[in-house]
């Protein structure tokens, strides 16, 4: 759409939802996760093709607009604080892992 944000998807808690994102640019994945999907040696054809979601008519939200979908549904919220967690918390665990691996 034009837009140069990054989206990039997270907090998965199974392979099936990560698969079911096959083509996305950019994912954050578990080091659990991480170590299921490199085992599997199955099909993975691409799900997300870039062209497809110019085709939707999608209204514009500005930050106004979102902040205030947001304060609306505390779920949202609640859902997105939980995210950046689990982010943190991954992130952590893979710094440690490149670091165990790494010898130090």
């Amino acid at each position: 759409r034009g837009s140069s944000t990054v989206v990039m998807g997270a907090s998965f808690r199974s392979t099936a939802q990560i698969e079911a994102l096959a083509g996305c640019d950019r994912l954050t994945i578990s080091p659990d996760l991480l170590e299921k999907l490199d085992a599997d040696f199955g099909e993975l054809p691409r799900k997300l093709v870039a062209g497809a979601a110019e085709a939707v008519n999608v209204a514009a939200i500005d930050e106004a607009k979102f902040d205030a979908d947001m304060a609306a549904d505390p779920m949202a919220t609640e859902k997105l604080a939980t995210g950046i967690e689990a982010f943190a918390k991954d992130l952590q665990t893979l710094r440690q892992r490149i670091a165990d691996e790494l010898g130090g």
